[in-house]
């Protein structure tokens, strides 16, 4: 059986890539599918998350062990195969390529083809330029220009104190909280 794979991002709406594989690959030959039809080299940090419809990141599979205190098992791409973890058309999933700045592609499980075989993973339609694999000086320098962080960054600059909620925090007697005694 064959699961086919829809990638797409969101730095350009022209990026696409549909890859077919074998349903009982590993998450480790789907991340290597990626890195060859992108032309990314295998150098750096990955994961995959699967994801609910709403692209919420559930559990991680990672590309090599890792010590994880998250409410999921630690899972390894080596050791886990695609249909352990997706069975139904339309399941979501994040590759994260670059992880410092938690960049990636949004992938759907698009189809799943009985009675078909492959020997390998073949990437079948590649569509647009791969954004780069990780931000150089140029990619940060325009990151810059196009984050506005001027005054009204985090919310308007001009506040009214008397907007503010008076009750907010009436019910705390911050003497008897914050006292020696408590700590």
């Amino acid at each position: 059986m064959v699961y086919r794979f829809t990638f797409v991002s969101d730095e350009d709406d022209a990026f696409t890539r549909i890859i077919d594989i074998e349903s009982d690959a590993t998450f480790l030959q789907l991340h290597e599918a990626i890195q060859k039809c992108t032309g990314y080299k295998n150098d750096q940090m990955a994961s995959f998350f699967i994801c609910n419809d709403e692209w919420e990141k559930g559990q991680e599979i990672t590309l090599i062990e890792m010590d994880s205190s998250s409410e999921y098992d630690n899972l390894v791409m080596e050791d886990t195969k695609l249909e352990e973890l997706l069975s139904e058309e339309k399941q979501k999933i994040y590759y994260m390529f670059d992880m410092l700045f938690d960049r990636g592609f949004y992938g759907e499980l698009s189809e799943i083809i009985t009675g078909k075989t492959l020997r390998e993973p073949v990437c079948v339609q590649s569509e647009g330029k791969a954004p780069h694999q990780t931000m150089d000086e140029a990619d940060l320098t325009q990151l810059e220009k196009n984050t506005h962080l001027d005054s009204d960054f985090y919310g308007d600059s001009e506040y009214d104190l008397d907007e503010l909620d008076e009750e907010g925090f009436s019910d705390i007697n911050f003497d008897e909280q914050f006292n020696d005694e408590n700590y």
